[in-house]
């Protein structure tokens, strides 16, 4: 059975959640490895893969949900939380130009007093600041949560966030997306259909998002395969999402530590899955930030057509203890090992103009010692 349904992934044809199952539960890591691969070579038949330059800035980690699986956040009072000084923030954003970056990744916690004009006035300093800057920010949690903290409708909040400079949105917060699992390990954070409705709406407006996956925690097999369908039901009517990208847990830290995390094995079979689940997804990234860079480089042969991000600061993940840090010419020894050319590409999987490629290989080759990334 199992053959049958690789053989229908391969030549380009849809399954279905009940055959999705069966892959997942299937121990044949190799077969569903070479199938996907051979989806990613029908998708990509190019001569390379690509890989980006970007930061992770947490503008904030106060947050009034409560995340058993987080162990970045902190509550409202609590004396480790912080709100970034504009000025360090703007810092930050310098210092990724300067290392041949094109976007931030901006998210934070689901802080209970800023009203949207706060958010729009970051966004306006941002894009004034560095007008070629790409702001890859604020996930659906947040998102929803300022509608609720402000009263105010999901269009219209887009709307003005998107007119302040708002160029794409993260899939962070999606974990599971199936109500069971999320009411189990969250409180006051936004559920599955209204998580869906922030990318829907955020679509129709005209924007792109990437779509997430977090697993190896609590949810069962037929879980993963029901997050994977939701996404595939939501690209089929809006194509918005640009990729995806699936991780393991990092229970290090966090209120569900006696949970064993999930290891290479699960994250290769899971990712090659997605790939042959997701028909409409043109992008898969891999997960390198929490594999580490073999495992990581491995994933381009199990569906993935793009390393990730160079990854100048990552906070919430190194919180839950696991810190991978590669250079930006251990990503392209990575790509190129592989018999590929390594291509920088922006949030959009545009390449990058040579020039400016180049110009990021010499800098950080330049400070590979004193730019290392690093863990705010």
């Amino acid at each position: 059975m199992v053959a049958r349904i690789l053989e229908k992934t391969v030549a380009g044809e849809r399954i279905s959640p009940e055959e999705g199952l069966a892959l997942i539960k299937s121990h044949d890591l190799t077969g569903i490895g070479r199938a996907a691969d051979a989806v990613t070579q029908r998708l990509h038949p190019e001569d390379y893969r690509t890989y980006n330059i970007d930061r992770n800035i947490n503008y904030s980690n106060v947050c009034t949900a409560v995340c058993d699986f987080c162990a970045f956040y902190r509550r409202p009072g609590h004396e480790e939380g912080y709100v970034l000084p504009r000025e360090e923030l703007l810092k930050k954003v310098e210092e990724t130009v300067a290392l041949g970056g094109d976007q931030i990744l901006m998210q934070g916690g689901l802080h209970p007093k800023f009203k949207l004009d706060w958010y729009e006035e970051l966004l306006h300093d941002t894009k004034s600041a560095f007008p070629q800057v790409n702001i890859h920010g604020f996930s659906p949690p947040e998102v929803y949560h300022f509608t609720k903290v402000n009263n105010l409708p999901l269009r219209t909040v887009l709307q003005r966030l998107k007119e302040a400079g708002l160029g794409s949105l993260p899939g962070g917060g999606a974990e599971i997306l199936v109500d069971r699992v999320r009411g189990d390990m969250t409180r006051g954070k936004v559920m599955t259909d209204d998580w869906l409705d922030v990318m829907r709406v955020w679509h129709e407006l005209g924007g792109t998002s990437s779509a997430t996956m977090m697993f190896g925690h609590i949810e069962t097999l037929e879980e993963r395969i029901e997050h994977l369908e939701r996404l595939r039901q939501a690209q089929d009517e809006t194509g918005g999402y640009t990729a995806y990208i699936c991780w393991t847990f990092q229970p290090e830290h966090t209120d569900m530590a006696d949970i064993a995390a999930a290891g290479a094995y699960e994250y290769l079979k899971t990712q090659a899955v997605s790939r042959l689940y997701l028909d409409n997804f043109v992008n898969i990234q891999s997960s390198w930030v929490t594999q580490g860079m073999k495992i990581g480089q491995l994933a381009l042969l199990y569906g993935a057509n793009d390393m990730g991000s160079l990854m100048i600061e990552e906070n919430v993940v190194a919180e839950a203890g696991t810190v991978h840090f590669l250079t930006l010419q251990q990503i392209r020894d990575a790509i190129s090992e592989l018999g590929y050319a390594p291509r920088q590409r922006n949030v959009f999987y545009d390449l990058m103009d040579e020039r400016h490629e180049q110009f990021a290989i010499d800098v950080n080759s330049q400070h590979s010692e004193s730019l290392l990334p690093v863990v705010a």
